[in-house]
């Protein structure tokens, strides 16, 4: 058979039986990933009913499904997102991975396992999975929830941490001995990486999307944003980092863009197709004989995963500051293993330090802890309630609601933001110029020996640093900059105490200086200074710099053109919904937020007074603006209604707003009872005449909104007059749309 027509065959297989289980498990209320993982082990290669795919195969299918669904990831929580709870996960995540290595190096010396073998299964008993966690929050409809962001932001810094363990494992199984300088090198590596990734990303991306923005069809955007994840699934290849990452980093950059949303959007059915198949891949590696044979293994293995994960995960949120309740639910959202549990698993079975048989446990394990996993989310509610109604009061109002009392307490001093927009400043611009410096090491002696063949090697020295510094200059001036913020800040502290300006001097100092030594390295690259040579050199770059000071207050266009693209959606999010852009600027810090729902089409109570609406009330939410059609009501009153297609803006915690949400999704489900106010709401056109009541009527007089009905457009000549104004006069042959209450409207017709 030839090589198109088996990954057609195969494809077919797959699809197939991820069909056919998941009806079968939706039939029998069963996770939809359950009948994924079914499929793959009936169709796979160790069951040998249908001898279709090889291991290899198998593997190139799963990974090619990691790669989309952390591309979707990445389109759904950018940076600036993850590091808004940047402390929490790495805390929550460093307590997991510290607690879970000590357990599996415990449980693998328990089982007689060699210690490497112990060593490689604290580290795959470390990783919970992203992907697994990812469907079963869709599935669940919760990927909106307060803790949603958490449990995603925990699960990146897991697997950065896992590029870093897998260094070091690779170390250790080479030279059978900890190297700390290789661990130091792949963590600056890796970081250096990210930000020249982000950097980068977000200086070219938004400027190109918005020049191509007329010619972006749907399908265009499809293929440029594919092809873009597969760009950096390389590049983050080359760089001897995973496939997943590369793909989430492509995720995280774009969704920062005007058109994240939009491209999320897109590629949604696509991300479901591949997600499909990787949890179906994921069954095929699950070997019968295996789990016979050692199933007293899994077993034990299984329960250390599940509640060393929930144990160290519920600790580690509470240890960071948040109540127990977000705890649990992050806590219940783990216990299971993920995809970079197989990727170390294969490299420990790849470089011989451990048995074969290793790698099947691990894979049935994931597998039982994959199907608990919706019903371990799903307990989470009911264990906090338990422990809500156990707990001794006081144990109770400090761990539920001391949270909320948390916030103010971490509002940011003036030196504390004065330091942070510091150090965010200087390591940026420092990775951009090592790049650079980088950069020109290679490819500058090319360029001269190219141009300047006859010239000698002084001429050519002196053309590299020309050029080394001409290419530098931007951001050796940026570095040297203090910035708009930085200047604000340091003005208020100056004004706050004179002697913070001792300080502030100190600071700019160091960025003068660190700009200096990137100057006096173009130089060194080709002549050796002595120590006094330096010292003058370095003392001549600070005074350049120094007395071009007043100018160097002002960045160049490269900075702002990066935070403008930076913060172009938050800038456009602005102009598009002023207030609540402007509430959840001001009020986030309290636990309060703005969000938009849109009145579905089912809604049961349309014309009811907003006083008359007890789940709003129980909500605790306030409704702060409505619109319906062109028509912005702000601050309704209480005798405000609303009707099927009105936006409401709604204020209050996320959790109130999702409470809120789902209340509204629960009046707007058609029920099997009969409901006479429902019954009796319609739609309906009617044309005037010039025997109608409205005919020569101004709508305010005709108080229709007591009556239960309203008039929500008017068709005059042709033309549609949506919600209709006040003191709208109503003329014989206008088509009016009314909606309401029957009676009502068949009277005022």
């Amino acid at each position: 058979m030839s090589t198109e027509l088996n990954l057609v065959t195969q494809l077919a297989t797959i699809l197939v039986a991820a069909g056919v289980f998941t009806i079968i498990s939706k039939a029998l209320k069963q996770p939809l990933i359950l009948g994924y993982i079914v499929a793959g082990f009936i169709v796979g290669p160790k069951l040998g009913l249908i001898p279709q795919f090889s291991p290899e195969s198998v593997h190139q299918w799963s990974d090619l499904g990691i790669i989309f669904l952390l591309f979707g990831l990445g389109l759904e929580f950018s940076f600036k997102k993850l590091l808004g709870v940047g402390s929490t996960a790495v805390i929550a995540a460093g307590t997991i991975c510290i607690g879970m290595f000590m357990m599996g190096f415990v449980t693998g010396t328990s089982l007689e396992w060699s210690n490497m073998e112990s060593i490689f299964l604290g580290g795959m008993l470390s990783m919970s999975s992203t992907t697994i966690i990812i469907k079963a929050y869709d599935d669940l409809g919760i990927k909106k929830k307060s803790y949603a962001t958490l449990v995603f932001g925990l699960l990146v810094v897991e697997d950065l941490l896992a590029v870093l363990m897998m260094v070091l494992f690779s170390t250790l199984a080479v030279s059978n001995k900890f190297s700390g300088s290789e661990v130091i090198y792949s963590l600056a590596k890796l970081s250096f990486f990210l930000i020249i990734c982000f950097l980068v990303g977000i200086f070219v991306l938004p400027s190109l999307l918005k020049r191509a923005k007329k010619y972006l069809s749907e399908e265009i955007l499809l293929l440029a944003s594919i092809g873009l994840c597969f760009v950096m699934v390389l590049l983050a290849n080359a760089a001897g980092f995973s496939s997943a990452l590369g793909a989430f980093i492509m995720g995280s950059i774009l969704s920062s863009t005007i058109e994240g949303e939009r491209i999320e959007h897109t590629i949604g059915n696509i991300k479901n197709l591949f997600g499909a198949i990787f949890f179906v891949s994921v069954g095929m590696m699950v070997d019968p004989e295996i789990i016979v044979s050692y199933w007293d293994v899994i077993l034990i293995i299984t329960i250390v995963a599940m509640s060393g994960i929930l144990i160290f995960s519920t600790g580690g949120v509470l240890l960071s500051g948040k109540g127990l309740d977000t705890a649990l639910h992050v806590g219940f959202s783990l216990p299971q293993l993920g995809e970079f549990s197989f990727i170390i698993a294969g490299l420990g079975v790849s470089l011989g330090v451990m048995r074969d048989f290793i790698y099947p446990v691990i894979i049935s394990v994931s597998v039982i802890t994959t199907f608990t996993t919706p019903y371990m989310i799903k307990a989470a509610d009911p264990v906090s309630k338990w422990l809500h109604a156990k707990l001794p009061q006081k144990v109770v109002t400090r761990l539920y609601q001391g949270e909320s009392h948390r916030k103010n307490e971490k509002e940011e001093s003036t030196w504390r933001k004065f330091i942070k927009e510091f150090l965010i400043r200087v390591i940026l611009y420092v990775v951009v110029l090592i790049a650079i410096s980088l950069a020109c090491h290679a490819f500058l002696p090319k360029l001269s020996a190219l141009l300047l063949p006859d010239f000698g090697k002084h001429m050519k020295y002196a053309f590299e640093i020309v050029v080394y510094i001409l290419v530098m200059s931007p951001f050796l001036y940026d570095l040297a900059a203090s910035g708009t913020e930085l200047k604000l800040l340091s003005m208020e502290l100056v004004e706050t105490n004179r002697k913070n300006a001792i300080p502030i001097f100190v600071f700019i100092f160091i960025r003068i200086s660190l700009a200096a030594v990137f100057v006096l390295s173009a130089i060194m690259w080709h002549y050796q200074l002595e120590k006094w040579n330096i010292l003058l050199a370095m003392s001549t770059i600070f005074l350049i710099f120094v007395a071009a000071r007043k100018k160097a207050m002002q960045c160049t266009g490269i900075e702002q053109h990066f935070f403008s693209n930076l913060n172009e959606k938050e800038q456009l999010n602005k102009l598009q919904n002023p207030i609540q852009a402007l509430m959840n600027e001001k009020m986030a810090n309290y636990n309060i937020f703005i969000d938009g729902i849109t009145i579905s089409s089912d809604f049961q109570m349309p014309g009811v007074p907003l006083l008359e609406m007890d789940f709003i009330r129980q909500t605790g939410v306030n409704i702060i603006k409505i619109k319906r059609g062109s028509r912005s009501i702000v601050i309704p009153s209480a005798k405000e209604t609303l009707y099927p297609g009105d936006y409401v803006l709604v204020v209050g915690s996320k959790e109130q707003i999702e409470e809120f949400a789902q209340a509204i999704k629960h009046k707007s489900t058609i029920k099997e009872s009969k409901d006479k106010s429902a019954d009796d709401f319609t739609v309906e056109k009617h044309t005037l005449t010039n025997i109608s009541y409205l005919s020569g009527k101004i709508l305010y007089k005709t108080e229709m909104r007591k009556a239960g009905c309203m008039v929500i457009s008017v068709i005059r000549d042709g033309e549609l007059i949506s919600n209709p104004p006040a003191d709208f006069l109503f003329q014989t042959g206008d088509q009016v749309w009314f909606a309401g209450i029957k009676s009502s409207i068949h009277w005022y017709k």
